[in-house]
């Protein structure tokens, strides 16, 4: 019944992060990170899972490279380990940069377009020793780790991304502490966010300053629009506040707008934020991006709280007078809302208050119970029709005006997947983590179709 075409030159591809695929934690003078202490304390992640072994993409990454070639895969994103390269954050470890050359060499010998992430969350324990992400000489570390990486690969990577994702860092590892390094405190995390912050423009400051012609920069942000089931004050009160905390604070200020008033009037710990900001700061974050990384799941449901003294939860530090919903069925395996309309209306809003800098969506995927089945085949249906209709949802907002130039699926392999460890399996391609066989699925062969074909079933299953 037809396809939908994309934009010539749209890029397509898929994503992974270095902690939830490399494993070979010890290797080559790799240091701890952030996430290997967490994962080894308690009984913080299920059965005790850890990224000790992973993927084992460190030893297999040519098994890797080559199912990305199979799959005709045009870009592939991945994170370098900042513990692999600069093991106590500081010295240069030249075994763990040469893992990341040999990467790199293979995906350009196999076709394939390397697009780089310098911090995907595993921070050097080293520094994490010296108060992490709430010591404003990280900030610095991350500058020099920045030059280091580029002096190493940036003859043949064109396209880098800062940081993924700072609003997990700082919020999940520093406020509610779910996430690695732990720290359950709310005015803890807004230090942190600020700090991640200023990593991102001194990083973007060096990165520029080296910079070969055809090379852009950015950052990847996850951005979750918020909705709410009537359109009075109160419930659009309660879409401003969600949406500034999670989105605009990280946001506005890489555009050169400064933490937004509306934000600040809001968070309840203010005064811990307010001496972590030093004249020049937001002058020093706001070094533009080439593109704007987007991150997108799910949207997010709120309503106004009866008690507005009361927090918001999800991890929103500070923020008061907002109740955060349960998602609407149908779910993902994660919980996780399926509402591919959502993602049109973010890339459509990211359009305009972004003035027209071009989007790329950077992540973008759902884990579905899959397995091998007798012909050692996985026909993951649900992940099929999930992609068909976010992929749908992304051509929307391109034939409605929002410069979006390309789409990376999450992710190209099952994976550790954070505090579920192995339990949930976002993966195109299946692994059996006892013996790292890898199986590709349905999923990433319908994905496959879509990247030759620059374009998307037009039929009405895969509707939005």
């Amino acid at each position: 019944m037809g396809r939908l075409g994309f934009p010539p030159g749209f890029l397509w591809g898929a994503g992974s992060a270095s902690h939830q695929i490399e494993g070979a934690t010890t290797e080559d003078g790799r240091g701890p990170s952030i996430w290997d202490t967490f994962a080894a304390t308690g009984d913080r992640i299920p059965g005790g899972a850890t990224g000790e072994v992973a993927c084992d993409h460190f030893h297999r990454y040519t098994e890797d490279v080559a199912l990305m070639v199979e799959l005709g895969l045009p870009t592939y994103r991945f994170s370098v380990s900042w513990s692999r390269v600069m093991p106590d954050g500081r010295r240069r470890q030249p075994a763990g940069l040469a893992f990341y050359d040999r990467l790199v060499d293979a995906l350009l010998d196999g076709g394939i377009t390397p697009m780089l992430t310098l911090y995907h969350w595993d921070l050097p324990q080293a520094l994490e020793n010296e108060g992490g992400w709430l010591n404003r000489a990280t900030a610095d570390r991350f500058a020099e780790y920045a030059t280091v990486v580029h002096a190493v690969l940036g003859d043949r990577v064109d396209y880098w991304t800062t940081l993924d994702e700072p609003m997990c860092s700082a919020f999940l590892g520093y406020g509610s502490g779910v996430h690695a390094p732990g720290v359950s405190d709310p005015a803890a995390a807004l230090i942190a966010a600020h700090h991640l912050l200023l990593a991102h423009g001194l990083g973007m400051s060096v990165l520029r300053a080296a910079a070969r012609r055809g090379q852009s920069f950015s950052l990847v942000l996850n951005l979750s629009p918020a909705r709410a089931d009537e359109e009075d004050e109160e419930h659009h009160e309660a879409v401003r506040k969600f949406d500034g905390l999670h989105n605009r604070l990280f946001l506005d200020p890489a555009l050169g707008r400064g933490y937004p008033p509306d934000v600040l009037a809001d968070v309840a710990y203010l005064g811990a934020l307010e001496p972590a900001i030093h004249d020049g700061d937001l002058d020093t974050i706001t070094t533009p991006p080439d593109w704007l990384g987007v991150n997108c799941h799910a949207p997010t449901r709120v309503a106004p709280h009866e008690d507005p003294s009361l927090p918001a939860g999800n991890g929103m530090p500070g923020l008061r007078g907002v109740r955060v919903l349960p998602p609407r069925e149908p779910l993902t395996e994660f919980g996780w809302e399926q509402a591919p309309d959502s993602l049109t209306d973010l890339l459509l809003w990211l359009h305009d208050h972004c003035a027209g800098l071009p989007l790329m969506v950077m992540e973008n995927g759902a884990p579905f119970v899959d397995a091998v089945d007798e012909h050692a085949e996985v026909h993951d249906e649900e992940r099929v029709r999930y992609l068909a209709r976010q992929v749908r949802a992304v051509h929307a907002a391109i034939q409605r005006g929002a410069d979006v130039r390309g789409y990376l699926g999450w992710s190209l392999l099952d994976n550790f997947d954070w505090t579920l460890g192995y339990s949930r399996r976002f993966g195109l391609v299946h692994v059996d983590f006892d013996t790292q066989r890898r199986t590709i699925k349905d999923s990433a062969r319908f994905l496959a179709e879509i990247m030759a074909d620059n374009a998307v079933p037009s039929f009405p299953g895969c509707g939005t």
